[in-house]
């Protein structure tokens, strides 16, 4: 019963994450890293993804006791072997979500599950495709203005106003949103975590 009670944290700001864990029955803190988040050069887009996940994982982990459980995530946005990372501003989301309109790009999410003090326990990265309907450029200057797509990679997000542009999704719609849930629940469980409910997903 008391590993069922057990706590982890979540290396991560974006509350799409925390509503995603929380609706699986879990029970966590939250804690933002601060990294460098730059590729290097040559880096495939699963590797960056992966690699930033440990990086953001391990941050946190200075900063808890040893023993305790964080979980670090990165999504990247992949169209033709281009990376799109998050926009800048407006102007930059909307040639953004242009750039992808009518067609369909790859999202990866890298995860990473570390004990504070004990290093690496688990890692992997999960991919789907998104295939977007057409939008014309006014469309997209709204939906910019709206400010949701400016923290998100590929300016959109799936689980918000940004599903208006989607037309078809092949994999799991929570790798497109930044967690791939059935990925991560086997992590923490082999780790000994389990929802303390059974959740609403």
């Amino acid at each position: 019963m008391a590993q069922e009670q057990q706590q982890f944290v979540l290396a991560s700001g974006s509350p799409r994450r925390r509503l995603l864990l929380t609706a699986a029955g879990y029970r966590f803190d939250v804690i933002s890293p601060d990294i460098d988040e730059s590729r290097t050069k040559g880096e495939r887009a699963e590797e960056y993804v992966v690699r930033m996940a440990q990086e953001k994982a391990d941050a946190v982990a200075e900063r808890v006791p040893t023993g305790t459980i964080l979980l670090g995530f990165d999504t990247a946005v992949v169209l033709a072997d281009r990376i799109l990372g998050k926009p800048a501003d407006e102007a930059e989301a909307t040639a953004m979500l242009l750039s992808l309109a009518g067609r369909t790009h790859t999202v990866y999410t890298g995860y990473s599950l570390v004990r504070a003090g004990e290093g690496f326990a688990a890692s992997g990265v999960d991919a789907s495709r998104v295939t977007m309907r057409p939008v014309n450029p006014a469309e997209a200057a709204e939906y910019a203005a709206t400010g949701e797509p400016l923290d998100k990679a590929g300016a959109y997000a799936l689980q918000g106003r940004g599903r208006e542009f989607v037309s078809k999704v092949e994999g799991a719609k929570s790798t497109v949103i930044g967690l791939p849930l059935e990925h991560v629940v086997d992590a923490l469980t082999r780790s000994g975590v389990l929802p303390v409910h059974d959740g609403a997903i």
